[in-house]
C-alpha cells in the first residue's frame, strides 16, 4: 500500500517552516506523494515548486486543480515545468470541482463536466508529448498547430482524477492514470463504482498502465478517537452539506446512496442555514467511521488492510493533527502500519 500525504490549505495551520520539516519527513519516511489542494485557496502550482528543494524523490501533486479556471494548455505548460523543475517528479491531479467553485468564484458556466475533464487530458498529454496541438472536441477547437517550445522531461506525467459521478468514473477509468474517490467507503466501493469502472476499462488503451485507486481519506492514529471524529466531523460538514447548492452536491448524494439519506439531508439543510457546528454534530459516529482511518494502531491497521481489499492501491491522507509534533508521529505511525500490512 503506498501512501501519499496531503497538505492542510487553510491559512495558518502550519508554517512555511512546518511545511518544509513536514516533506522532507514524508518524503525519508518513504511517502509516495505529497498533494496540494486549491479550492479558492492559493495556486497549487507555485506551492509545489516551493516544496521542490525539500524532498529528493516524493512525488508532487496538484490535488486538485480545476479544468474551468485554466486552458488545458495552461494546465499543461504548468505541470510540464513542474516535472522539469523537480526533475521529474510532477503529478497533476484534476477534477471539475463544483457550481460553487466555478460559478461562485471564478465566474465560469458549470457546463459538461465529463466532456471537459476528457478533452483536458487529450489536450494535455499531447502537449506532454510535444505533438502539434491540432484537436476538435465538443468544448475545445484548437486549429493553428503549435507545440510546446520546451522539450518536457517526460511525456507521461501521471493524471489523477478526481471525481463521484457514474459518468465520470466511467470517463476516469478509460483515460486516467489514477482516480482519486472522495468519502470512499471501501465496504461500499464495489456496489457503488463497479458498473461504471468495468465500463471504463472495457474501452481503456491496453498502452496505459493498470488505473490507481487512490482515495482521499482523513486519518488519526489515536487512543483518543473521539476527539479525532469531531475535527473530521467539520470536513465532512463541509462536503456533505456545504460542497455546492442543495441541488447539486455530489458529495451529499453520494452519502445519501451510501444509506445516509436522512443524515445527509438533515446535515445539508443545517450546513445551508449557517448552522455548521449543528451539521457537523449531526453526523453520526457510524458515517465518520466508515469514510475515515481513525482510532488506535491496530484498528487503523484493520482499515487500511479493508481499502487494499477493495483495490486501493494509495491512500492519499489527510491527518487529523494540528501541531507539528503529532504530525510528525502521525506520519511515522501510518507509515509503519502500511508496510505492516502490505
Amino acid at each position: 500500500m503506498k501512501l501519499g500525504v496531503a497538505l492542510p490549505y487553510g491559512e495558518g495551520v502550519m508554517s512555511p517552516e512546518d511545511v518544509a520539516e513536514f516533506v522532507h519527513a514524508a518524503d525519508g519516511l518513504g511517502y509516495d506523494s505529497v498533494w496540494v489542494a486549491e479550492a479558492w485557496s492559493f495556486d497549487a502550482f507555485m506551492i509545489l515548486t516551493t516544496l521542490i528543494p525539500y524532498g529528493t524523490r516524493i512525488g508532487l501533486a496538484t490535488g486538485i486543480v480545476n479544468v474551468y479556471s485554466r486552458t488545458p494548455a495552461l494546465i499543461g505548460q504548468s505541470i510540464a515545468t513542474l516535472d522539469a523543475l523537480s526533475g521529474g517528479r510532477a503529478v497533476l491531479g484534476i477534477g471539475t470541482s463544483g457550481p460553487q467553485v466555478i460559478e461562485g468564484w471564478h465566474g465560469v458556466p458549470f457546463d459538461k463536466p465529463v466532456q471537459r475533464t476528457r478533452e483536458t487530458i487529450d489536450i494535455i498529454r499531447a502537449i506532454l508529448r510535444r505533438d502539434r496541438l491540432e484537436y476538435h472536441g465538443e468544448v475545445f477547437d484548437l486549429t493553428k498547430g503549435l507545440k510546446l517550445i520546451n522539450h518536457p522531461l517526460r511525456a507521461d506525467v501521471p493524471i489523477v482524477v478526481a471525481c463521484t459521478g457514474p459518468k465520470n468514473v466511467e470517463m476516469t477509468a478509460e483515460m486516467a492514470d489514477g482516480w482519486m474517490p472522495v468519502l470512499y467507503s471501501p465496504s461500499r466501493a464495489k456496489d457503488e463504482y463497479s458498473e461504471s469502472l468495468d465500463a471504463g476499462f472495457a474501452k481503456r488503451d491496453p498502452a496505459l498502465k493498470p488505473l490507481e485507486i487512490m482515495p482521499s481519506v482523513s486519518a488519526a492514529v489515536t487512543d483518543d478517537p473521539e476527539s479525532a471524529r469531531n475535527i473530521a466531523r467539520h470536513g465532512l460538514a463541509l462536503y456533505i452539506g456545504g460542497m455546492g447548492s442543495r441541488e447539486k452536491n455530489f458529495y451529499n448524494q453520494l452519502v445519501r446512496r451510501y444509506g445516509y439519506e436522512q443524515e445527509a439531508a438533515d446535515i445539508q439543510d443545517l450546513y445551508l442555514a449557517k448552522k455548521k457546528d449543528e451539521a457537523a454534530a449531526r453526523i453520526s459516529d457510524e458515517l465518520v467511521d466508515e469514510l475515515t482511518l481513525i482510532g488506535p494502531r491496530g484498528h487503523v491497521a484493520e482499515r487500511v488492510a479493508e481499502f487494499a481489499a477493495a483495490g486501493v492501491s494509495t491512500l492519499v491522507l489527510q491527518l487529523l493533527a494540528f501541531d507539528q509534533p503529532s504530525r510528525l508521529k502521525m506520519l511515522e505511525d501510518l507509515a509503519a502500519i502500511a508496510a505492516i500490512t502490505a
